[in-house]
């Protein structure tokens, strides 16, 4: 194989062995946030509610990610899919009417929600994205 068909076959691993990221939010005016890095997870058997504990269980073992251990993650929205189109706001997606990309139901699994290999979602306190989302303003 090439590269480029090596490539193109990474995409379309199963989603039963896919690797996500998750850019976990600790701070929106300020942009603050940090990618996790999630790999061979079964997407058809790995529940929203999973995955939360999951990033949050990361989050307080590895290293380097003292600043982010105080902050109460609750949830979980697509941010873009491999090959998809970016959102112009460098840290979530605002881009979707009425928040449609939020997982609002812990018990549907991430491939109900159309998550694929390479997918990336935000992970953040929905208080403070409420707040931002009133008041979109940036302070860096």
């Amino acid at each position: 194989m090439t590269s480029h068909e090596d490539a193109a076959a990474a995409l379309y691993l199963p989603l039963t062995d896919s690797t996500l990221t998750i850019r976990v939010i600790k701070n929106f005016p300020y942009r603050t946030t940090r990618n996790l890095v999630l790999h061979h997870l079964d997407l058809t058997s790995l529940t929203v509610g999973d995955l939360k504990e999951l990033a949050k269980k990361e989050v307080l073992t590895r290293p380097g990610w003292k600043p982010y251990k105080t902050v109460v993650l609750d949830t979980l929205k697509l941010y873009t899919k491999a090959q998809g189109t970016k959102t112009q706001n460098l840290i979530i997606n605002m881009e979707d009417k009425d928040d449609e990309k939020i997982f609002r139901d812990d018990s549907k699994t991430l491939a109900e929600y159309g998550c694929e290999h390479e997918t990336e979602i935000s992970f953040f306190n929905m208080a403070d994205y409420l707040e931002f989302k009133a008041d979109p303003t940036e302070k860096w």
